[in-house]
């Protein structure tokens, strides 16, 4: 049985044949809307809009994406197996992936749980637990169609009742899961079990984003009869098994002797016998301390404190990523004095971005314009920031009613170094500005429980590839109206949250890139956030070490990780 390409493909190819799109874009929204990387690369390389050719309705169970390694990586002939591969991170408290709020927090668990599908390096998204899918052209209806022969680690097949439990999960608001607001095109009324290996779903309104959702951290997926703990129940179809797991100390992944994928050799991943990833407290320097004496193989998620001491060090391979990885400055708009939009433009004036970007950072990420849309989304618009200009901070708290200037407290992580960095350098250049601000550091552990209630607060957002992702989870209001789960200032804009949701249906890149510069401007102007810049993120490991991907999002992806003996 055969497909047709999706028709919008065909648009989209002749976008690329009159250099209106790029052919990355081009393969990243071909390969959405179902079409295999093989078939997208054809297109491609014709250019040309003509009929496309069909292609099989199913990707072979076989093409699942390979690891992708930088170009220096030791030839796949030279593979070694067995060994412990050892990580300085985070070992966070957990239970429903569901609600995974961090990406550290899925470091140890993705290798025991797997995603429907998996986006690469380049942002292409291939099938993973999934074998294909298939959109309507409406773009209403999407056909997800499971791997046969998969089974989780005790024992149980994978089927579409596993995957109708998922959805229930991510779908269910009180959950609190920030797939809920990512997926607003979808209600569980429209998730339908077809048969054993197909699940049907009825969008409310279009979206190509549906495979990319299934890729994101909080979507891996556990069995039907899950109770609800990983830590108690650490059942998965992935590569290792949960050996032990203490909170803030350690955990250890054992590697299955079963496991569904076959490596280069023919034989079953993973190449690795074992995990150990070890928290080594709140100061990154004892990670750093670590790694130079030979107690672990990489650190996940370095610091630029960390970069900038071993970026020379010849015994490590740094892989560098820009992305729009970020910390959020974010103001609680039903809460005085950022009720006010004047207020909020005031402390956006306070930015001096290149100063920040110097001192947090050093240099090393881009600008921002206080929008969540980074140089890194294909959709990003240029649009200038407000300049560094404290004079029209204060006449625009005088405006407001605070001729005198205003006091507030900002609650930031203080083991986040880059952060501090951020609003110290904030707090003395606002000063001028007529804002008189007053830290609160504290333990990340502790910020969390305050994130979305404090008055004012920098949070750390992760990388997502495409803007509209982003925007639909951090800054909508549920079917009630109220602002979502993820919604952590509070701010719910009409027309921004109408705009957004045709941005979301948008296929054709330059129609979305239009949308998407008008939700940037909305956000530049009156929106709730201060966003000065997006990071660069490295991948730090030692030499002996291969095979680790250099993903934008951060993601510790391992099954095809191998050292030297």
């Amino acid at each position: 049985m055969e497909k047709k390409i999706h028709p919008l493909v065909t648009s989209a190819q002749e976008q690329l044949s009159q250099g209106k799109i790029s052919r990355r874009d081009f393969l990243k929204f071909s390969t959405l809307l179902g079409a295999s990387l093989a078939t997208a690369q054809f297109l491609a390389s014709c250019a040309a809009p003509t009929e496309a050719p069909a292609e099989p309705t199913a990707v072979p169970a076989t093409a699942v994406p390979p690891t992708a390694v930088p170009a220096t990586e030791a030839p796949k002939s030279s593979i070694t197996r067995g060994g412990t591969l050892t990580c300085a991170t985070r070992v966070e408290r957990v239970d429903n992936p569901a609600t995974f709020s961090l990406v550290s927090a899925s470091h140890p668990w993705r290798h025991v749980i797997e995603y429907l599908t998996h986006t690469d390096p380049q942002g292409i998204t291939h099938p993973y637990l999934l074998e294909s899918w298939k959109a309507s052209d409406d773009l209403l209806t999407w056909t997800l169609i499971l791997r046969k022969g998969i089974k989780f680690n005790n024992g149980q097949d994978f089927t579409a009742d596993d995957v109708m439990f998922n959805f229930k999960q991510w779908l269910t608001e009180s959950v609190k899961s920030s797939m809920y607001g990512a997926m607003s095109y979808l209600s569980m009324d429209g998730v339908e079990k077809t048969d054993d290996y197909t699940v049907t779903l009825h969008l409310k309104s279009p979206s190509i984003f549906i495979p990319e959702h299934l890729a994101q951290y909080p979507a891996g997926i556990v069995p039907a009869n899950f109770g609800g703990d990983l830590t108690k129940e650490p059942i998965g179809t992935g590569a290792f098994t949960m050996e032990e797991y203490v909170v803030g100390e350690r955990c250890r992944l054992k590697a299955r002797k079963d496991y569904w994928r076959m490596g280069e050799d023919g034989q079953p991943l993973p190449y690795l016998d074992e995990i150990v990833m070890v928290q080594l407290g709140e100061d990154r320097s004892a990670d750093l301390s670590a790694y130079q004496s030979g107690q672990v193989d990489t650190i996940l998620e370095p610091s630029v404190a960390i970069w900038e001491a071993l970026k020379d060090d010849a015994n490590s391979t740094i892989v560098a990523t820009p992305t729009t990885a970020t910390r959020v400055l974010r103001l609680r708009v039903d809460q005085e004095p950022w009720t006010k939009n004047e207020v909020r433009q005031a402390l956006k004036h306070c930015h001096n971005r290149e100063k920040i970007l110097a001192l947090a950072l050093q240099g090393q990420g881009t600008i921002g314009n206080d929008s969540h849309v980074g140089q890194a989304n294909p959709e990003y618009v240029d649009v200038a920031p407000y300049p560094f200009d404290t004079a029209k901070s204060l006449e625009l708290l005088k405006a407001a009613g605070y001729p005198d200037g205003v006091t507030v407290e900002l609650s930031v992580a203080s083991d986040w170094p880059e952060t501090m960095a951020y609003v110290q350098a904030l707090k003395e250049d606002a000063a001028a500005g007529g804002f008189t601000i007053n830290l609160k550091p504290m333990p990340a552990t502790e910020y969390w429980n305050v994130w979305t209630t404090a008055n004012m607060g920098v949070t750390w957002w992760s990388h997502r590839t495409l803007a509209p992702m982003t925007l639909a989870v951090a800054y909508t209001a549920g079917e009630d109206g109220k602002p979502g789960a993820w919604n952590e200032s509070g701010w719910v804009d009409e027309e921004f949250s109408t705009i957004l949701t045709e941005a979301i249906g948008t296929l054709d890149l330059t129609k979305r890139k239009e949308l998407v510069g008008k939700l940037e401007v909305i956000q530049k102007e009156r929106g709730s956030i201060c966003l000065p810049f997006f990071m660069s993120v490295w991948k730090i490991y030692t030499k002996k070490v291969h095979g680790i991907e250099p993903t934008p999002d951060e993601y510790a992806i391992f099954y095809e990780t191998w050292k030297e003996a």
